[in-house]
């Protein structure tokens, strides 16, 4: 039996352009839906008559939750939500949730009261009670998933990532390598310092957990952990923070310490937010897709909501290692003296 995807790819285009060309004619070029209409009538196409009937009942509304909105990696991510949506002819009700389990609770609930299709969930968290779960479950995990989504999701491997921007600080020479961490209860935190661990265990270097320093993705938790790190009798002469935002903040705990970056002292990210180019120096960084993530998001959302087949459940993105110039060999002023 011929599928709604068969037609996609005969027609060339994807498959919420042909659930338009269908189901709203208007919203798409007559070129567009000749193509469309040719391609039904090859493949054979018949849809599906409970998934019209439950299609029939939807608001084209999509709930977006994200855990704090002024994040800048987010931004992007939103970017790319609200790009594909809009191609898809669906709207997005953002949510800045704060990461609080009661808020996203409430904004699920949107689906079950039938003003929102589905959800697309920024965080490590499942929004739906136990006691009013809708089947299937319309909804996405992306960027931060848990550790068995009950729906399909899209992240990165955050573990291999950090082992690569590790791997390389060990290959200019550092040995005392500092991280700063992102928030305990996240699975990117626990995920990127299982790979710092990685590249220390396979160059034979030891683990110190004194070198690690919490943080919470924000700039002021960047700065306060590399203040806390110069303060050190015999401070690291690289950090790798776990996001461009506290490498920000610990960039400028650096230069208020008298220190020069990378001269006394290298220093990484993760992300690769706009800003990192424009740092002084530019910084280091692992480059994710942001507005891949949520363009993915979308389509893949949009799919669960047709009742249509997903060629990949759980995707892995693709990240780059983005070497500027925050990192650099050791140089002879990387010593044990304390910062002021």
């Amino acid at each position: 039996m011929s599928s709604i995807r068969e037609v996609a790819r005969l027609a060339g285009v994807s498959v919420a352009t042909v659930s338009r060309a269908l189901k709203q004619p208007d919203v798409v070029s007559p070129e567009t839906r000749q193509r469309v209409l040719t391609a039904v009538e090859t493949a054979g196409y018949h849809p599906n008559l409970t998934a019209v009937q439950f299609r029939a009942q939807r608001t084209r509304n999509l709930v977006v939750l994200v855990p704090k909105i002024a994040n800048t990696f987010y931004a992007r991510v939103i970017t790319g939500i609200q790009q594909a949506a809009q191609r898809a002819g669906y709207g997005v009700l953002l949510c800045n949730t704060q990461g609080d389990d009661q808020v996203e609770a409430g904004y699920a609930g949107l689906v079950n009261s039938r003003q929102a299709d589905g959800v697309i969930q920024l965080r490590a968290h499942d929004p739906f009670p136990a006691s009013n779960r809708p089947q299937p479950l319309p909804m996405v995990n992306a960027c931060e998933v848990l550790d068995a989504p009950p729906c399909p999701s899209i992240q990165l491997d955050n573990r291999a990532a950090a082992r690569d921007m590790t791997e390389h600080l060990i290959g200019l020479g550092h040995r005392r390598i500092a991280m700063i961490k992102g928030p305990r209860r996240s699975p990117l935190t626990r995920d990127r310092a299982a790979g710092y661990r990685d590249a220390l265990a396979h160059a034979g270097l030891a683990y110190d957990a004194t070198l690690l320093q919490p943080g919470d993705f924000t700039p002021q938790s960047g700065y306060a952990g590399a203040r806390a790190l110069l303060e050190r009798s015999e401070r690291p002469t690289a950090i790798f923070c776990e996001s461009d935002e506290m490498a920000i903040g610990a960039l400028q705990g650096i230069k208020q310490a008298g220190l020069r970056v990378p001269d006394d002292i290298s220093l990484a990210g993760f992300d690769d937010i706009e800003f990192a180019r424009y740092c002084d120096p530019p910084l280091t960084t692992i480059s994710q897709p942001a507005e891949d993530f949520g363009e993915a998001a979308v389509d893949m959302l949009i799919a669960v909501l047709e009742q249509q087949p997903l060629d990949v459940a759980h995707r892995i993105l693709p990240y780059r290692l983005l070497i500027r110039d925050s990192t650099a060999g050791v140089g002879p002023n990387d010593g044990p003296t304390p910062a002021g």
